[in-house]
């Protein structure tokens, strides 16, 4: 699999490290029980198909990327910097 960085250009996918899905998940409060934390560190979605995934390009330029790809074919459909989707761009 190759991931294109908007900074680096087209790359392959050992350059970079996975961090997990691009969404923001809903933390405890703490004083939350001992199941309700283990749900948030341990449990995540696992779906085919479609995902937005953030990676960190480690042995390139250190950005943070959330990548658009297919988990079933491996294609990637879009990279976008994660700072540019803060910004809301």
């Amino acid at each position: 699999m190759r991931i294109t960085c908007p900074i680096c250009g087209a790359r392959d996918r050992r350059e970079f490290y996975y961090m997990g899905a691009a969404v923001a998940l809903d933390r405890p409060v703490p004083e939350a029980d001992a199941a309700a934390w283990n749900a948030y560190i341990h449990e995540r979605d696992n779906p085919a198909g479609l995902t937005r995934d953030l990676w960190y390009h480690e042995a390139g330029c250190g950005a943070w990327l959330v990548v658009t790809r297919d988990t079933i074919s491996h294609e990637v459909h879009g990279v976008t910097l994660a700072s540019d989707m803060r910004a809301g761009g």
